[in-house]
């Protein structure tokens, strides 16, 4: 292709090359195509030869004159021009035919690229990201599980701005993506179903279909996934923009999870300042920021929820059962616990209010401890079946009598839990999340945890970047006014 767009350019500019020098050319072009690209100084060069040729008539020993005369020099000027007009045509011709075959060669490449790609992660999903071969590896799940995390982050690791996904990372994330979520196509759970034969006689044989568990997340977590791009492909022509610099505005409020609480002293310099023109935005980009921020904000919700559904179905690792404390009471803490086993009634919020939690790392501390001692408690009011296995807690909780002091413990734990976790959207995941992740062997929960972990991630960092610009656009019209 670019050998054809250079000729052109040589034809307007009234270039006219000999027969010989294109076929010099063609030659070495095809020659060489297999093993480099013709770059514009390599034609340039055959350019400058083919100058020396164009105008230059092949001579004869025999009919060599010193002094040509006009007649024999105009023949040979017209010769000459069809002569390079034939070359023009037969030139254009093959370079047409070697456009499509730079085409059909692009094309194969990126075949290839994708073949080579598919070898990648197939070779990582069967070794286990344990590339000795030795089978040391870590499980299917867990391998898919840190495919879908790692994708993440390359596609949206660099993406700190309401714009929309640049083009080849949208693609990656669709078709890479489709790759690993088709794993559930394939995963399926029997059912009882009858089957009349064709002598009337009905038998009742097996049949598949899709878990329940992936039937119902997986299409909602792709409609997510949709709506979220859709998001951010609607700030194309926006009345705000990013500061260039990496310094952080000193009136800029960026305290993510805690921005509500207090003002971070430390600003993380190397995300973009939002700017708006003076005066703050209109009122129809102002009223879609707010949409937009609303509509991110329920995938949110919608995103969380699948995630903590998926996590507490996981199955507890007795690796984390083995390091449960003996006692809740000494878990928590005594004004914790004072407070937890009151026989008035219970407020997760005003306990949450109370404790005063000023900084990200007390509250995942605190979701650790209310989590072990909820969990502790739940052992104990189980205590008295005969089976101990955490495959039927669940089970057994419904047989627990209500007013049994465990059990109203463990679920006033569970309250605060869920509390705390909503208070502080953007937590880190606790012991207990990160261990039934790292021990999980279902490759359908596997997919669908990470899923909607990541969709939650962006979702939230949607709403921070709508209120960072809301935020700025409220402080230009404070000072205006």
């Amino acid at each position: 292709m670019d050998n054809f767009s250079n000729s052109e350019e040589n034809y307007d500019l009234g270039y006219q090359p000999s027969p010989s020098s294109i076929d010099q050319i063609y030659r070495s072009s095809t020659e060489t195509s297999g093993f480099s690209t013709m770059s514009g100084n390599s034609f340039c060069y055959y350019r400058t030869n083919s100058e020396t040729s164009a105008f230059s008539e092949t001579t004869d020993d025999n009919n060599y004159s010193s002094e040509p005369s006009p007649v024999h020099w105009w023949t040979s000027g017209s010769k000459l021009v069809n002569r390079s007009q034939a070359s023009l045509a037969r030139l254009g011709i093959k370079q047409h035919k070697g456009s499509l075959d730079d085409a059909k060669s692009d094309d194969h490449e990126a075949v290839d690229l994708d073949l080579e790609l598919m070898k990648e992660r197939f070779s990582k999903l069967l070794l286990g990201e344990d590339m000795s071969g030795s089978g040391k590896g870590v499980c299917t799940a867990v391998t898919i599980s840190n495919a879908i995390t790692n994708l993440y982050a390359t596609v949206f690791g660099q993406n700190l701005r309401l714009e929309p996904l640049n083009p080849e990372k949208k693609m990656m994330w669709k078709r890479e993506m489709a790759c690993l979520l088709s794993v559930c196509d394939y995963i399926v759970e029997f059912f009882p179903s009858s089957q009349c034969l064709q002598d009337g006689t009905t038998v009742e044989v097996m049949t598949s279909r899709p878990r329940a568990d992936i039937c119902i997340n997986l299409p909602a977590l792709e409609k997510l996934d949709a709506m979220l791009l859709e998001i951010l492909d609607s700030f194309q022509d926006n009345e705000f923009w990013y500061a260039e610099q990496g310094s952080m505005s000193a009136n800029s409020n960026r305290s993510v999870s805690f921005r509500r609480i207090f003002q971070r002293k430390e600003e993380k310099w190397w995300l973009p300042v939002p700017c708006v023109p003076k005066g703050g935005l209109s009122e129809s980009s102002r009223k879609h920021l707010k949409h937009k921020r609303d509509c991110a904000n329920q995938i949110h919700k919608a995103a969380m929820a699948i995630n903590s559904s998926i996590l507490y179905e996981m199955e507890i690792p007795d690796s984390y059962t083995s390091t449960l404390p003996k006692s809740g009471k000494a878990c928590l803490g005594d004004t914790i616990y004072r407070y937890m086993s009151s026989p008035d009634k219970f407020s997760a919020d005003n306990l949450l209010d109370c404790l005063n939690i000023t900084s990200e790392h007390e509250a995942l501390e605190l979701a650790d401890r209310v989590e072990a001692s909820m969990y502790t408690w739940r052992r104990k009011a189980c205590m008295s079946h005969s089976k101990s296995s955490w495959d039927l807690v669940k089970e057994l909780m419904s047989d627990v009598d209500r007013s049994d002091k465990n059990h109203v413990l463990a679920e006033r734990a569970e309250c605060l839990l869920f509390a705390l976790k909503q208070r502080y959207p953007e937590l880190a995941q606790t012991t207990l999340d990160t261990c039934k992740i790292q021990y999980n062997r279902d490759v359908g929960q596997a997919i669908l945890e990470s899923y909607s972990r990541v969709l939650e991630g962006l979702a939230f960092n949607i709403v921070a970047w709508i209120e960072d610009v809301l935020f700025a656009d409220k402080q230009m019209r404070a000072q205006s006014n």
